[in-house]
């Protein structure tokens, strides 16, 4: 991205520290979506001061970016919208969880996926454990009809039904979840316009 310069060593001044806080804001993102994050910000300075050809660039410098509003807000939703197509062009886990708590103030579906991914990370934690204490971990349905998927009790009347065959099933369970977790992803539409 080339920066404005302006004639105005104030207004200049007021540029690059505007422009120095939306690079901090996006710095999460991988660098081609930086880029055109500063771009469209540019380019919405550039032709707001292209239309305003006041005397004081200053002042207009400051209008646009009132405008405009704080890097840090502003930008929140394009940079958390960006992380979500990361993710789904990825499938990187660490590009999918950035994705969910960035959004997680954008709808429920964010929330459901959180306590996915909960549940994601829980499971090789199980199968390790199901290497330490192979009776202790399972699928177990209890005397008065009840059923988990994990750590069981020593009680009596508890009864695990997958033997051998808990640390595939885990397997397969991660690999559904993470798959119906980018489908979830996918289905996801933004509809606001961030820069209007």
């Amino acid at each position: 991205m080339k920066s404005i310069t302006l004639e105005n060593k104030s207004a200049q001044r007021i540029y690059n520290d505007y422009i120095h806080r939306c690079k901090k804001a996006v710095k999460i993102l991988p660098q081609n979506d930086q880029q055109d994050c500063l771009l469209e910000i540019n380019s919405h300075i550039f032709e707001y001061l292209s239309a305003e050809k006041g005397d004081d660039q200053t002042e207009a410098l400051l209008n646009v970016l009132a405008r405009l509003g704080p890097p840090e807000e502003m930008l929140k939703e394009l940079v958390a919208t960006k992380k979500v197509e990361q993710a789904k062009r990825t499938f990187n886990p660490v590009h999918l969880l950035e994705a969910i708590f960035l959004n997680l103030s954008n709808g429920f579906i964010y929330i459901i996926l959180f306590f996915l991914f909960v549940i994601e990370i829980s499971l090789p934690v199980l199968i390790v454990l199901e290497l330490i204490y192979p009776e202790r971990i399972g699928f177990f349905t209890n005397k008065h009809g009840g059923f988990y998927l994990g750590y069981g009790p020593e009680e009596s009347g508890s009864r695990e039904w997958l033997g051998n065959a808990v640390i595939p099933f885990m397997l397969v369970m991660i690999a559904v979840i993470y798959a119906f977790m980018i489908l979830l992803l996918r289905i996801t539409k933004t509809t606001k316009k961030i820069l209007q």
